[in-house]
């Protein structure tokens, strides 16, 4: 019996520093999971245009509207 419960500890042990690496990484593992998941798209075109969190900021700077003019 002393294998069997050394075995069911190891592998709750692993299973528990899985969930702790998933939890305490989570928005690293994330943006790679995503970039793997681009990678792997054969209908990705890096050319085309993104809808990231920058694209507001793209949009308002392609808008011809100085963002130093003071207004008032």
């Amino acid at each position: 019996m002393g294998p069997v419960t050394t075995a069911v500890i190891a592998i709750a042990a692993v299973a528990l520093g899985w969930c702790t690496i998933e939890i305490a990484c989570k928005p690293c593992l994330e943006k790679g999971r995503e970039a793997i998941d681009r990678g792997l798209n054969p209908d990705y075109d890096p050319d085309e245009q993104s809808t990231t969190a920058a694209a507001p900021l793209i949009a308002e700077a392609s808008s011809g509207a100085d963002p130093d003019a003071k207004s008032g």
